[in-house]
């Protein structure tokens, strides 16, 4: 007959548990047992709330936002006084023949 092995505190025996307990009692002493036992007990809560977090989270409907709208806006030049407006296009590039001043 296999009975299988699950290493969990349910599975001890009242004679295993009170030598675990004598051994921690020498280990840390009687004055720190209490502290470490208050600690282990916060840890486990964290750990226990943050796992319910993340399952929450997991299994939240994604909530639909509204989708933004962009606004356009025209933007409308003004021209200065004693300047010339920027070319839409890009100007022709200038050859040597042009810059001495030579007409082919």
């Amino acid at each position: 007959m296999n009975i299988p092995f699950t290493p969990t505190l349910a599975n001890m025996s009242p004679m295993t548990m009170l030598f675990v307990f004598f051994i921690l009692l020498m280990m840390f002493g009687a004055k720190k047992l209490p502290g470490l036992a208050k600690g282990l007990g916060e840890a486990i809560r964290e750990f226990s709330k943050a796992k319910n977090d993340i399952h929450d989270e997991i299994l939240r409907e994604p909530v639909s936002q509204p989708a933004k709208q962009i606004e356009t806006q025209t933007v409308q030049t003004q021209s200065v006084p004693g300047t010339q407006p920027i070319a839409s296009q890009p100007a022709e590039p200038v050859t040597a023949d042009q810059k001495s001043g030579t007409v082919a």
